[in-house]
């Protein structure tokens, strides 16, 4: 049996200049979705980063570098710079008074305890006053231009204005008129069996009603919208199920609310810590009595006693279990 040799074919020589089709095209280098997300996301939050460490990160390092030292002005101009190490803070809580003649300690103790206080108090009632503005009544729309009509303005515009057109006098009469706190006391002792405790702290709530208001308008802003963001058919379906108005805010209404008032609930701590008279008393100590480095320190606390409070209030909610996010919903 004869074996056939089969010789492969020849392969024709390249012409220069000709494509050759085993070639690959090189594919173009093209960057992905999310990289694309994430160089997008960093250019949109550049500005504010760049306030962010200007405005924010260096006056933090300069008031811990002048809460360390004795700032005065120098011979020749400028600031100069005597290193004191912790002296501006031992005198701080030893020899240095407030405006008021109070020792700081017991002004960081005070303020703390109304803040932890006050807190819930104006998350609770925000949360009322917008499932109150947001039920469906006759005049609503009217409701809501009077009530965030001081928001939109500004409290204290809405004051000045009150001020002037009725006169100061009379409305501090007017509002002393209206609630008067011993009455309060009267009728929560002889009408209720609470301990004397608990009737002064209500009478206090009650006394405070209007500041308590005045507080509570970002918060309740947040809620309404948190409010208007529930998907109705929840509800349609709770009321087929024979559910009544208290199950349906327990089980559908507050549970859909848990992260906005989370977030009303960081707000709220945040804005009482701003408004604390402490803030005045370093710009007295700073600007006015020209003792900074007493000023650096007490910023300095002031701004540690915010981390620790807030620190303990995220450990306070982590500890919360349960709770409905708006996404698992669906």
């Amino acid at each position: 049996m004869k074996l056939k040799i089969v010789r492969p074919t020849e392969i024709p020589p390249k012409i220069e200049g000709q494509k050759n089709t085993e070639i690959k095209l090189k594919k173009k280098k093209r960057i992905s979705y999310q990289t694309s997300r994430k160089l997008n996301a960093l250019l949109f939050i550049t500005p504010w980063l760049l306030g962010f460490i200007v405005f924010f990160i260096m006056p933090i390092f300069n008031t811990i570098l002048y809460s360390f030292n004795t700032v005065s002005v120098g011979d020749e101009g400028g600031i100069k710079f005597e290193y004191a190490g912790i002296q501006n803070y031992i005198d701080l809580f030893r020899t240095e008074v407030s405006s008021s003649g109070q020792q700081f300690a017991r002004i960081f103790l005070n303020e703390n305890i109304n803040i932890f206080v006050n807190t819930p108090l104006i998350v609770i009632f925000s949360l009322f006053l917008a499932i109150l503005i947001n039920s469906k009544f006759k005049g609503r729309s009217v409701v809501r231009v009077i009530f965030f009509l001081p928001i939109v303005l500004g409290i204290k515009v809405v004051s000045n204005l009150l001020m002037t057109s009725t006169g100061g006098d009379i409305v501090d009469a007017a509002v002393d008129n209206v609630i008067d706190n011993a009455t309060i006391m009267e009728i929560l002792i002889s009408y209720t069996f609470l301990p004397v405790s608990v009737t002064r702290f209500m009478s206090s709530v009650v006394s405070g009603i209007f500041s308590l208001i005045s507080q509570s308008g970002v918060q309740t802003l947040i809620f309404l919208a948190g409010l208007q963001s529930i998907n109705p058919s929840l509800y349609e379906v709770a009321r087929i199920e024979n559910a009544n108005s208290y199950d349906i805010f327990w089980k559908i209404t507050l549970p859909m609310l848990s992260n906005v008032s989370l977030f009303v609930l960081v707000y709220t701590f945040v804005d009482l810590f701003l408004a604390s008279p402490i803030t005045n008393e370093i710009y007295t100590f700073a600007f006015k009595k020209n003792n900074i480095g007493i000023g650096s320190a007490l910023s300095a606390v002031y701004m540690l006693n915010i981390l620790i409070d807030l620190g303990i209030l995220v450990l306070l909610l982590r500890s919360r279990k349960g709770g409905v996010r708006y996404n698992e919903v669906y």
